[in-house]
């Protein structure tokens, strides 16, 4: 079962409003999205955790606690940060203090980006962290935007598809193949429709994961993060879908 945006409402307003600010300066002809009035642009920042053996984690932005207490499968929404060359970004285990993992990241204002956990697949301890630019546009009228991550070691490199509704696995041509473990796309622009995600191992068409029917109407932008299920009883994958835009 698809797991989105599952924590960090209280971020949830932030992008609106940015938007919403550069749009009226916009109108009355401003230069960009900097500093009126008292009014400083900021930059947008949200956490996607999808390690596997690392224990539940905290997210520190610049020493100031982020995310508390977060495990695989969370998703929070953009929250603002102050924009920075070297943003200091940190994970640690909940039970500790010291950071396991750290990273200076170039946050720009009016920019998105996601900070993204993993582990190194050894040990319980061990966080993987990587700052990612994230697309902070619309895709084009009539296309949706996706971009895809494989954080599944068990299964391996996988195949995904966009089947259609009214259509089969086995009359679709996948729009990623051999996708490796530890690997990511650029996003991937596709004409929008109802399709299922389907994701399979790589050269099979045997589905590791099959999504709810998506009803995608345009402009969507989308991270689709792809993780090994913590129990026997899923299915061999699961899929967690971040919004970007829209």
């Amino acid at each position: 079962m698809e797991l989105e945006n599952q924590a960090g409402g209280r971020f949830g307003a932030a992008k609106l409003a940015m938007a919403a600010i550069c749009a009226l300066l916009a109108a009355f002809g401003l230069a960009g999205c900097q500093t009126v009035q008292g009014f400083t642009a900021t930059a947008l920042v949200r956490v996607i955790d999808a390690s596997y053996i690392a224990p539940p984690a905290n997210v520190y932005v610049e020493n100031q606690l982020f995310a508390g207490n977060i495990a695989q499968g969370y998703i929070s929404n953009y929250g603002t940060v102050t924009p920075s060359a070297a943003t200091v970004v940190k994970v640690s285990p909940v039970t500790g203090t010291t950071p396991t993992a750290s990273a200076a990241a170039t946050l720009n204002a009016g920019t998105q980006h996601t900070v993204f956990i993993t582990d190194n697949g050894q040990s319980s301890t061990q966080y993987v962290l990587t700052v990612l630019e994230d697309q902070d546009t619309a895709a084009a009228i009539g296309h949706s935007a996706f971009r895809f991550l494989n954080q599944a070691p068990r299964t391996g490199g996988v195949d995904i598809y966009m089947v259609p509704s009214g259509s089969t696995i086995a009359d679709a041509v996948p729009l990623v193949t051999n996708l490796a473990v530890g690997a990511s796309t650029a996003y991937i622009s596709f004409s929008s429709q109802t399709v299922t995600m389907v994701i399979t191992p790589t050269g099979t068409i045997t589905p590791s994961y099959t999504s709810a029917a998506l009803a995608l109407t345009g402009g969507e932008v989308r991270t689709v993060v792809i993780v090994d299920s913590q129990l026997t009883t899923n299915p061999p994958v699961q899929a967690l879908i971040a919004d970007d835009v829209n």
